[in-house]
């Protein structure tokens, strides 16, 4: 992902470009046939998936006589009820037995129906690649595909009483109900208006003229309150609509009775759930049964808001599921009879992704990223910034050499002149400047800017020999403590290239990214949707050039919903989402000629543009070959950071540390060549002589842009020293190992040894530290740690970092940083410029704002540039279209050695898909509860690592929202040093929820990790950035609330984190050759989970620092850095007296 934070809205606007993120599940539009296009259905004889490309890797027995969500259905005759489970159909006798599976595969079948003449049998499957409905002959066993969607997801379908059509509910987020001929054709939609309304769960009694259904505003709604669904009736004769419950407790899954007399559905009171049912023609209500399985009507409910049920034909019984099991409910009351059911099959599942990923202790290492590379005007050097400090080399083939000795965030070179000098932007956390410096060695930085401010997007101009830039007050990126800095980017000004005074031009208003066109005296500017615009210097005669859209994508949310988003969380909206292509976040012109680059998601593009008159010209470049104006597309996996060289006959980018050049006219030469290579083969193929040997067909690679990895070698950050930590408690994670009094030898940055307090022997001069008293833990590792840092100009400490490591999180994943910034962060902190824990990511998420995967093929090369050059390790697959683009993406990271996890997205039938793939990662909680055993085994067989985050819990309130009225958060000194003041505030001063302890979710959901770790499979704690630091420790006394031992709980936090992330040879656990990463406690954390905050010093690579300050006591003594987000209470000024 993924959360909502209120400290975000500040960035709203920004992040919309940016994001993401974040959550409904949207698929996008996938390869396939023009038949498929066609209205006549499509049948598969037996159970053919052939458009789901992913072979099964592994198998798992399934034995099991308990289920997860299973929706059945009797059949007319009342001999047979077919049911769902784990993605297969099964038949089973009325009175119980074995069942018999009637689908199998990977493809996920669910939701079975049986036809009014009990032939046959609709379903809901993806085996076409995408969610459809289908038909199922029981006498033949074929299979006939009704529906022939791409994008949406499906669901409820329902008979006719004549046997005739099926109602079935479809769309992306606000599914509407759908009506289609069982011989086939496109189908039409029922309920149009209101937009916003959702309506599933489709039944009828005997009377073919009223559908009943379920009905809410919205898809689903975080921190709900009740109610969320009623039910309605839809008259298929009139088309009109009528609301039929009004329950606090919500009315869902309506179930009539054959005879037209009983009306059964679901209701929550209180904290359960509970079915009803009514007397239809008098009204009346009574308890059917109570509790039952806990509803879905705080999530999507993709497979029902409850699970299907089914009336028997003689309506004196309805067949439902609860506590695993399916009953027999007598409508008259009395027990319920259990219908024992068995199931022993062999189901498929995905490969096995899992590597382990070595920690290197070399001294040296290499940048992972170069940022901003330009080219001189002469194209013989490139300069270009590493770690945050400026860089120039001789290119192609020089060494990088650091142009400076500032210890402070340089960024955003320009060349100025004839190339001899660089201007750049500087930012020491106290204030900032644009300077510039001669590429002499010896040279001296020259500060050009006399006024300090926060600037960027620098361009020179030759003509006036100025720099212009976009500019803000310095203390606007003082107090930022987001990826947005509001008014940073308020104003454009230039100064003279040799210094001087500010000349303010105008308010920026979102232009940036300011060049020049040789020839031309306007300043050109890209902003947003208004794309390529020019002015004068003066700021007048504003003029509009050129607009660039791309692919077409399913945005996650409609319209603008995107700008309360942050860290990847979906937003509820009222609207379905609308395809359309994506927009250019970058246009500029060329420096000479008619041509300008543009970026957008991430692939860079050249296109014409031309001048015709009045109107804007738009050009989509979806398919360069088709644009209205010549068009290219440059880049084969993604490129950041284009420029143009001076003379416009080049393109440069780059990605991660590798630097790419591509030749406009040699790329045309090229495509030429190719073009006659190929018309040469058709006239010899025309000749055609008999006898010939056919020549070999070989691929035409065209054009590719040049590549250069560029090295910059900095120190890692590996201490010096050995180290006795003696006499504490030892919890090493090995098995249940404690060491009551036990010692830890740690030379520079490794554990040497672990043993009985007395048993390790430690060679002469090693410092010996008593820790009588206490007791140590290997470091804590979040598995999902939002942690967004200030992007574009990098600040030199981030308080988000420090937090975490002060209290103990030595190792964080982010799943879905939005940007690369994150990768140049990382260095820092490998590197020792910067206090933090080990900053993992999987950079920018794999997902559906951004890409469109066609192919296997595609698939590979946007992989590519996490697996050789982000260097991420791991990915997040973020809803990244239907189920066959998702099997694309982990049949391609498995081949380049990445470990995806993957977004919840509150939707239970996804969850299970990308499980079965065999994705080894799952972040955010399953959305139903409880969980039993074909779940747990599918879990443990899979290794699929867990991390529920249910701090931002699905299905029900937010776990944070019991904290904060529980913890006392503003009174917390350690957490208020840590944490900037107007953070701490927004989250803590007042909060919109609020929840009986009753209703919170978070302690059931923690019951399944409970079992997922008793069974053997991983687990892992992630706090999703909800409140930096002590959210960690929230999220792990949440987990521990559903049973797990207070050690179990400290294990999920270590060994198995460790193992979600393929560090586990590394981290998390006390053993000899593993890293220094430990956490020191004043108190006992395995008699009392809640001791896990009671932190006295922190190991982090070997480098010991106090938990309360991030002091650094071993090997160093030195004070930590001032923290520039520490802000005073306003005392000693005028003021009423209190």
């Amino acid at each position: 992902m993924a959360k909502i934070c209120s400290h975000m809205k500040n960035y709203h606007t920004r992040l919309y470009c940016l994001l993401l993120i974040c959550c409904c599940w949207i698929s996008i539009s996938y390869a396939q046939d023009e038949a498929a296009k066609t209205d006549s259905t499509k049948v598969t004889k037996k159970d053919k998936t052939k458009n789901l490309p992913l072979e099964a890797g592994r198998s798992m027995q399934l034995k099991t006589s308990e289920g997860t969500w299973m929706s059945v259905d009797v059949s007319p005759d009342g001999k047979t009820i077919a049911f769902d489970l784990l993605g297969d159909i099964y038949l089973l006798p009325i009175e119980g037995g074995k069942a018999q599976r009637l689908t199998k595969g990977l493809a996920f079948d669910c939701q079975p129906r049986y036809s009014p003449d009990g032939k046959s049998l609709a379903f809901i499957s993806d085996r076409d690649g995408n969610e459809n409905l289908w038909i199922k002959d029981l006498e033949t066993g074929d299979s006939t595909q009704l529906s022939k969607e791409k994008t949406d997801v499906m669901q409820s379908a329902e008979w006719t009483p004549d046997g005739n059509y099926l109602i079935a509910a479809h769309g992306q987020r606000n599914l509407k109900l759908h009506m289609y001929h069982k011989d086939g054709g496109k189908g039409v939609q029922l309920i149009k208006k209101p937009e916003g309304m959702k309506t599933i769960e489709p039944t009828f009694g005997p009377d073919g003229r009223y559908i009943w259904f379920s009905r809410r505003n919205g898809d689903w709604q975080y921190n709900a309150q009740l109610p969320q669904y009623q039910l309605a009736v839809y008259d298929r004769e009139t088309g009109e609509m009528e609301t039929k419950t009004n329950r606090y407790g919500s009315a869902f899954s309506p179930t009539l009775s054959p005879d037209g007399k009983w009306l059964v559905y679901g209701t929550r009171y209180n904290t359960e759930t509970g079915l009803v049912k009514r007397n239809i023609e008098t009204g009346e209500e009574s308890w059917l049964a109570y509790p039952v399985q806990r509803d879905e009507q705080e999530s999507r409910a993709r497979l029902g808001v409850y699970p299907a049920m089914s009336f028997t034909p003689d309506s004196k019984a309805v067949v439902a599921f609860y506590g695993g099991k399916l009953w027999k409910v007598p409508v008259a009351g009395g027990e319920a009879q259990n219908i024992p059911f068995e199931v022993d099959e062999e189901v498929d599942l995905g490969p096995l992704v899992h590597f382990d990923f070595p920690i290197s202790d070399e001294e040296k290492m290499l940048a992972t990223q170069i940022r901003d590379a330009v080219l001189s005007p002469d194209g013989k050097q490139l300069a270009f910034t590493a770690l945050n400090r400026l860089y120039v080399m001789d290119y192609p083939n020089g060494k990088a050499r650091r142009l400076t000795k500032n210890d402070y965030t340089e960024a955003l070179p320009v060349w100025l002149a004839d190339g001899k000098e660089l201007a750049f932007v500087s930012w020491s956390d106290e204030e900032g400047h644009i300077q510039k410096i001669g590429l002499n060695a010896g040279a001296s930085a020259l500060q050009l800017t006399r006024q300090s401010g926060i600037f960027s997007h620098l361009a020179w101009d030759a003509k006036s020999d100025r720099i212009i830039f976009l500019m803000g007050a310095t203390q606007t990126y003082k107090d930022a403590i987001g990826p947005f800095a509001f008014g940073a980017q308020q104003s454009i000004g230039w100064i003279p290239a040799n210094g001087g005074a500010i000349t303010r031009i105008k308010d920026a208003n979102g232009r940036g990214n300011p060049h020049f066109v040789e020839g031309d005296d306007r300043i050109y500017l890209f902003q947003g949707g208004k794309g390529l615009i020019s002015m004068r210097w003066d700021g007048t005669d504003e003029k509009a050039h050129l607009k660039v859209s791309g692919v077409t994508t399913f945005p996650a949310n409609p319209a603008d919903a995107h700008a309360d988003h942050s860290h990847g969380l979906m937003i509820p909206s009222m609207t379905e989402p609308t395809p359309k292509p994506s927009n250019a976040s970058l246009i500029k012109m060329a420096p000479q000629g008619d041509l300008a680059l543009a970026q957008i998601n991430n692939e860079v593009y050249a296109v014409t543009v031309p001048k015709i008159g009045k109107d804007v010209p738009s050009i989509n470049v979806a398919n360069p070959a088709s644009a209205i104006f010549p068009a290219w597309k440059l880049t084969e996996m993604g490129g950041e950071f284009p420029q143009w060289t001076a003379d416009a006959e080049r393109v440069t980018w780059s990605l991660g540390n590798a630097f790419f050049d591509y030749d406009l006219a040699e790329s045309k030469r090229v495509a030429e060549q190719l073009k006659k290579e190929k018309r040469e083969k058709a006239k010899q193929k025309d000749k055609g002589k008999e006898g010939e040997k056919k020549e070999e067909k070989k691929e035409d690679k065209g054009y590719k842009a040049k590549e250069l990895r560029v090295k910059v070698e900095v120190d890692r950050d590996i201490p010096e020293g050995t180290v006795l930590l003696k006499g504490a408690r030892l919890v090493t994670m090995k098995g249940a190992e404690v060491i009551e009094r036990g010692d830890i030898l740690i030379k520079n940055n490794r554990i040497q040894a672990v043993g009985k307090s007395g048993s390790v022997k430690a060679p002469k001069g090693t410092q010996v530290i008593n820790l009588r008293g206490k007791t140590i833990v290997p470091g804590f590792i979040d598995t999902h740690a939002h942690m967004w840092p200030n992007w574009g100009i990098h600040k030199n400490q981030i308080w988000i970092y420090a937090a975490n490591l002060a209290y103990g999180v030595t190792t964080t994943r982010d799943p879905q940083t939005a940007t690369t910034d994150v990768l140049t962060y990382e260095d820092m902190v490998d590197a020792g410029q910067m206090l933090g824990p080990r900053i993992y990511s999987t950079g920018p998420g794999v997902g559906f704002w951004a890409y469109n995967i066609k192919s296997l093929d595609h698939a590979k090369k946007v992989l590519k540039q996490y697996s050789d050059y982000y260097n991420t390790k791991t990915i997040k697959m973020y809803m990244a279209g239907n189920r066959q683009q998702r099997q694309w993406i982990i049949e391609a990271a498995k081949e380049q050695g990445l470990m995806p996890t993957t977004e919840g997205a509150l939707d239970f039938k996804l969850n299970m898909t990308q499980v079965l793939d065999g994705y080894p990662g799952h972040e955010h909680a399953f959305p139903i509860y409880p969980i039993y055993g074909d779940v747990i085994q599918l879990m443990k067989e899979t290794q699929t690592a867990y991390t529920p985050t249910m701090l931002v819990a699905y299905g029900g309130p937010w776990a944070e929202n019991y904290f904060y009225a529980t913890e006392d958060v503003q009174g917390n000194a350690k957490l208020n040093h840590f944490t900037p003041k107007a953070e701490l505030d927004q989250k803590s001063r007042r909060r919109p929820g609020w929840f009986l302890p009753e209703e919170h979710i978070f302690s059931r959901h923690a019951e399944f990790v409970k079992d997922l770790v008793d069974a053997g499979g991983i687990a892992g704690v992630g706090s999703h950035g909800q409140l930096q630091g002590l959210g960690y420790h929230w999220e792990l006394w949440a987990m521990q609330a559903g049973g797990l031992t207070p050690h179990e709980a400290l294990q999920v936090a270590t060994i198995h984190g460790a193992k979600a992330i393929g560090l586990q040879k590394d981290l998390g656990s006390l053993e000899a050759g593993k890293l220094a990463d430990l956490v020191i406690l004043d108190k006992n954390p395995l008699t009392n989970i809640r001791h896990t905050d009671a932190i006295f010093q922190v190991m982090k690579n070997g480098r010991l620092y106090e938990g309360s300050s991030l002091d650094e006591v071993y090997p160093r003594k030195q004070k930590a850095p001032t923290f520039d987000w520490t802000t005073g209470a306003p005392l000693g000024v005028p003021g009423m007296k209190r």
